[in-house]
């Protein structure tokens, strides 16, 4: 499956409440492996938007608003927006995407994302 494939997929919790489109995907590099000089990029989870399946377009970074308009029309327009962690995925498919019981919602911002 590639990363389009997921792009817009319909996001259900365990009890098949809908919770959003996949509006993005949060990915961190690994250190890379003795004697190479490329680091492996490994899933760190999905960024679900209960408003939009549009790109944030980087303006989920916590320090980026300028221009003023256009920042503050993407916060409203992902409002309610969160990462779910690649272990609280149960099923993903090309369409839908469901996570586990007891999942977590974490803050999409990039400044101490992930952190459980």
């Amino acid at each position: 499956m590639i990363l389009t494939d997921v792009l817009g997929s319909r996001v259900y919790g365990p009890d098949a409440t809908y919770l959003g489109r996949v509006a993005d995907a949060r990915f961190v590099l690994d250190q890379p492996p003795p004697g190479q000089l490329l680091a492996g990029a490994r899933l760190q989870g999905l960024i679900v938007s209960p408003h939009s399946a549009g790109s944030f377009m980087g303006y989920e970074r916590n320090n980026v608003n300028r221009p003023w308009p256009w920042a503050q029309l993407l916060k409203w327009w992902h409002r309610g927006s969160f990462l779910v962690l690649w272990a609280d995925i149960k099923v993903m498919g090309p369409e839908t995407v469901t996570l586990r019981e007891g999942f977590s919602a974490h803050d999409p911002g990039l400044e101490g994302a992930g952190t459980a």
